[in-house]
């Protein structure tokens, strides 16, 4: 059984917009199985409902936008945006061509992606004052761009939090279900926020399966993806505990199989040898730089059976040996602690 859980408000901010073209909404309302009368500000509707509601408006209006702006986005408007984000190696060109295609066609707001090594954030800057329909149009941006990131990279991007401009509304608790992470109100802009790591992540979508998503683009604003590709960060938390585990060992750990894992963690642009040499490197470093320990017993921490193998790797890894990286640690930090 699908849930009520979106605000009626999401309806009647579509109503307006028929009321703004001097049109009828009650075809709209017939196909979504809604009556004005129902739509007060403390109910809510299904997605399923606000999805029919939304084609049917976006065709008879022939603005895919809604009367958000103050020019129309005819029909087809979004999977031009779409198509012209899918040729990206990654995620994060993906987002950026979006962001600057969407300013293009709609100059109401201007979308920008920011990141740092950290953290990425899309944020909305309004250009004009979106009046009533305000509300309806940033959740729906923020709403639609994380389902297309998502579509585009197979994968669930969960989202560090969402702040937006406006006073709470009265269905605030709503928005742990839209955009599944925490949200505020009263910020300076609106913004959108997730791990930086998902903008390295290789958009996996080709033509093909373009085509097929267009035929009913809208459940994207609404989809939960169930897999998180980001399989690589979980492999790195464990052989932080487990440096010398096999591909094997890990596999049973994470519940797949051994072939999966590396199906998986190879459409994420690296493998297991290149996490387990990262892993290894980090904790060599770090026990370089803060312990007294001998090479060998370093080396025995981070899985090497011998003294040789891991001075010929760290070498690979660093351009010098365990030695000298200890030494340039140690009198770095001795500088740093003397200033």
């Amino acid at each position: 059984m699908t849930h009520a859980r979106t605000p009626s408000g999401f309806a009647s901010a579509i109503v307006s917009a028929y009321h703004m073209r001097g049109m009828n909404p009650q075809e709209a309302l017939d196909a979504a199985g809604l009556a004005l009368g129902e739509l007060h500000p403390d109910s809510r509707i299904t997605a399923d409902q606000l999805e029919r509601l939304s084609n049917h408006a976006m065709r008879e209006l022939d603005d895919e936008a809604l009367g958000w702006f103050s020019r129309r986005l005819p029909w087809g408007s979004y999977g031009m945006l779409c198509r012209a984000s899918l040729p990206s190696a990654t995620l994060g060109i993906a987002i950026a061509r979006w962001c600057r295609h969407h300013n293009l066609i709609a100059q109401d707001v201007e979308l920008s992606l920011k990141a740092d090594r950290h953290l990425a954030e899309v944020r909305i800057e309004e250009k004009r004052d979106l009046g009533i329909l305000r509300e309806f149009c940033l959740v729906s941006l923020l709403r639609n761009l994380q389902g297309v990131a998502s579509w585009l990279g197979d994968t669930r991007i969960p989202l560090i939090d969402v702040e937006f401009p406006f006073a709470a509304p009265a269905h605030a608790e709503s928005y742990r279900y839209l955009f599944d992470g925490p949200a505020s109100f009263r910020a300076e802009l609106t913004t959108l926020r997730f791990d930086a790591a998902y903008l390295a992540l290789p958009v996996l979508r080709d033509d093909a399966a373009l085509r097929q998503m267009l035929r009913r683009p809208l459940p994207l604003m609404v989809r939960q993806y169930r897999r998180d590709r980001l399989l690589s960060r979980e492999i790195l938390r464990l052989l932080g505990d487990m440096p010398a585990a096999s591909a094997d060992e890990l596999a049973e750990k994470l519940n797949l199989s051994t072939r999966s894992l590396h199906r998986h963690i190879k459409q994420e642009g690296t493998s297991f040898q290149a996490l387990k040499d990262l892993s290894r490197r980090r904790l060599a470093e770090r026990l370089l730089a803060s312990t007294p320990w001998p090479i060998k017993r370093i080396a025995r921490e981070c899985g090497f059976d011998a003294e040789a193998s891991f001075v010929r790797a760290f070498k690979s890894w660093s351009g010098q040996t365990p030695r000298a990286y200890a030494v340039n640690a140690r009198q770095g930090r001795s500088v740093h602690a003397k200033a």
